[in-house]
């Protein structure tokens, strides 16, 4: 392993792009690849581009990946144009997706005879930290495998503690985050859509709470987003949030804990997605909640 390495980046979408820019800005020599051409194109002049995912991955010595779902992990990993097949024991697999710990710890067993260094860095923030380098990253894996793909998570995040000695566990701190965010952000929208069924003055509620014991950094960010309608301009998609808290309840019935406050959120980002929203800002919770067409 160099002491900058190669980095082949895999994932180009609202987060994964500004993340890409932000590790070929810090100085690390990074290909990337989108299965989008346009993704691709946003990135050409921040770092080198490659045709397949696999071409990417040749050769570098961390592979990482920054996917929606756990299907399109294994997909990159053992589908038919697969990494898998160029990964050696001298690759670094580092996972950013949030997919649970469930498909890492299926990765990392089947990569089995290619490569044991799996690491599983699930990243919290949102673009304009991604962009900045000024993410929350949660780490899980061996301490040689983690030293290895140091230097990109430096370049990415503002903390990136090591949280687990396993690829999984990650994952599993990072479900713990979006039960939280996912909670906070439809708890702003049920207190927005109150204020509106009352006749209250939307700003000035946001404003007014906004510097008291209520406020959170949902109710800030996503609560100025409801309040202006902005749900077109999408900082983070609905349908992330429906995987997301899907992946809680997952969780929360392996270990048999109770989540009443996720399984109620989970339900309102669905019906969310049942209007047809999954491509709209989360923050059209509010919509759901006040039953209008958005």
């Amino acid at each position: 392993m160099t002491a900058t390495p190669t980095l082949a980046w895999i994932g180009l979408g609202a987060i994964g792009t500004p993340m890409a820019r932000a590790a070929a800005g810090a100085g690390l020599p990074v290909t990337a690849f989108d299965l989008s051409s346009a993704a691709r194109e946003a990135v050409a002049d921040a770092a080198d581009t490659a045709e397949s995912a696999r071409e990417a991955a040749r050769g570098a010595d961390v592979v990482a990946v920054m996917v929606a779902t756990p299907a399109q992990l294994d997909a990159v990993l053992f589908g038919e144009e697969g990494i898998a097949e160029v990964l050696t024991a001298e690759s670094t697999l580092l996972v950013m997706s949030t997919v649970g710990p469930a498909a890492i710890e299926s990765a990392a067993q089947r990569l089995e005879g290619r490569t044991a260094r799996v690491v599983d860095a699930p990243v919290s923030g949102g673009t304009a930290r991604a962009a900045d380098g000024d993410l929350l990253i949660m780490v899980g894996g061996a301490e040689e495998h983690i030293a290895a793909v140091r230097p990109v998570l430096d370049a990415l995040a503002a903390n990136a503690p090591v949280v687990g000695p396993r690829p999984g566990d990650g994952q599993r701190f990072k479900i713990v985050n979006q039960l939280l965010c996912g909670v906070h952000i439809a708890a702003a929208g049920e207190a927005l859509a109150l204020a509106d069924s009352m006749g209250l003055d939307l700003a000035q509620v946001h404003d007014v709470l906004g510097t008291g014991a209520a406020a959170s950094f949902m109710f800030g960010d996503r609560g100025r987003r409801m309040v202006d309608g902005t749900f077109d301009d999408v900082r983070s998609a609905l349908t992330i949030f429906v995987k997301d808290m899907g992946l809680v309840a997952e969780a929360a019935e392996e270990v048999g804990q109770e989540v009443p406050l996720a399984a109620s959120a989970q339900q309102l980002y669905r019906r969310g997605s049942e209007l047809g929203w999954d491509r709209r800002d989360d923050s059209i919770v509010y919509e759901v909640l006040r039953g209008r067409p958005a």
